[in-house]
């Protein structure tokens, strides 16, 4: 017979593996795996060592204010107590084990055995605590010239309401301690809920800034393939260097777009070899300035996270005129706040035609999945010639020590 899937189970298949890597069972696996019931067990022993020492107690003092009215043996002894309830501990665990293994649904099944359960351990208090007395050897002490075990002599004697009276009481303790227990369990159930909850959300919050420093990948090269294919025509020799450049771009790129963070010195390395290729075609418009290498924060960032801003501005700057275009990134460190920009410089009366576009949008998203409200992305004229693509987020310093200075600068 073919049972139907979970709702888990029929998922697509890429979801299934995100779930499976962060923990979460398909189908009636998660819901049977649960809780392991050692916690429960500590919980439990805690709970009956409680039981057991307050009756304990109450009994003695009890026996101890009768006694002194001369009425003797009306509360068994104190030890015997304590052999009942070490009896009645085994039987306790089993029933709560069972408890927790039938649960609450539905109820008119469960119900029924909830209370079998209780009852069972409930009503077998009373031969315990008999059982410990002739084992110390108390019964013909506490039950003098008493004669006949029979069914018939118990039904007519005092023992029938002490043993109700008995299962009453460890009727009310064992709903107490299914209570506990069964809170405890409804608290790990939550606890690991939420966490599995949480496992999740870092896998797909993973997958979606993997997904975008994806996008980058092809939106980079097809703007570096249409700018080496401008050269072939009329430079072969600059387009077959620019190749060459290249193969070596991409395979910075391949590897940094597997990783969430690099350091900041490598991205404006790898900036500055896209520039270089750009500067190559636009040789008499575009001005460029490299910083050394000393000079720049020790820092971490996103990956790629400056590619799409130079991108813009390049494109951005060279649109609408023939003069030319220079090209400024800075890194800007002042107490625990990293600040990038990148400016360029663009025609009079291009006002605000490039604050739209993929790359800057992946930018804004991948900030807003990885710092929240901690980071913070602008992009505007900053006057009637210069565009100014800004990034506010926290500093993410390269080990214990940090070698940036407050308000320091580097320009590119």
């Amino acid at each position: 017979m073919r049972m139907s899937a979970s709702p888990l189970d029929r998922i697509t298949p890429p979801f299934a593996d995100l779930a499976k890597h962060a923990g979460v069972q398909p189908g009636r696996e998660a819901l049977a795996a649960g809780p392991s019931f050692w916690p429960h067990l500590t919980v439990l022993t805690a709970f009956w060592i409680y039981v057991a020492l307050s009756n304990v107690l109450y009994a003695n003092s009890m026996q101890a204010s009768l006694s002194s009215m001369k009425i003797e043996h009306v509360f068994a002894a104190w030890d015997a107590r304590l052999i009942q309830h070490l009896l009645l501990y085994p039987l306790f665990l089993l029933s709560m084990w069972r408890s927790l293994r039938t649960g609450w649904r539905p109820l008119w099944r469960t119900v029924p055995i909830q209370l079998l359960c209780a009852l069972g351990f409930a009503v077998l208090a009373s031969p315990a605590l008999v059982l410990g007395t002739r084992l110390l050897g108390h019964w013909e002490d506490e039950h003098p010239g008493s004669s006949g075990h029979s069914w018939t002599a118990f039904l007519g004697g005092p023992e029938l309401p002490t043993w109700i009276a008995s299962a009453t009481n460890f009727l009310v303790t064992y709903g107490f301690g299914l209570a506990l227990v069964t809170g405890f369990a409804f608290y790990q159930r939550l606890r690991d809920s939420q966490l599995r909850s949480a496992a999740l959300e870092r896998a797909l919050t993973q997958a979606h800034l993997t997904t975008l420093r994806m996008q980058l990948s092809p939106h980079t090269l097809f703007n570096l393939l249409h700018t080496i294919r401008g050269q072939i025509s009329w430079d072969p020799p600059a387009a077959q260097a620019m190749v060459v450049q290249l193969g070596d771009l991409l395979r910075r790129l391949l590897s940094a777009g597997e990783r969430e963070f690099s350091r900041l010195s490598d991205e404006l390395q790898f900036v500055a070899l896209y520039l270089e290729l750009q500067q190559k075609r636009f040789a008499d418009r575009l001005t460029i300035t490299a910083p050394a290498r000393e000079d720049i924060p020790r820092a971490w960032v996103p990956s790629l996270i400056l590619q799409p801003l130079v991108e813009n501005a390049v494109v951005h700057g060279l649109a609408g005129h023939e003069g030319a275009v220079t090209i400024r990134v800075e890194a800007s460190v002042s107490a625990e706040t990293l600040t990038l920009r990148v400016l360029n410089t663009i025609a009079p009366a291009r006002g605000g035609s490039g604050d739209t576009g993929i790359g800057l949008a992946n930018v804004r998203e991948r900030l807003a999945v990885q710092f929240g409200e901690r980071a913070s992305f602008e992009a505007g004229p900053a006057d009637e010639q210069l565009w100014r693509a800004q990034i506010h987020m926290p500093l993410l310093r390269d080990g214990p020590e940090s070698a940036a200075q407050p308000d320091s600068r580097v320009a590119l």
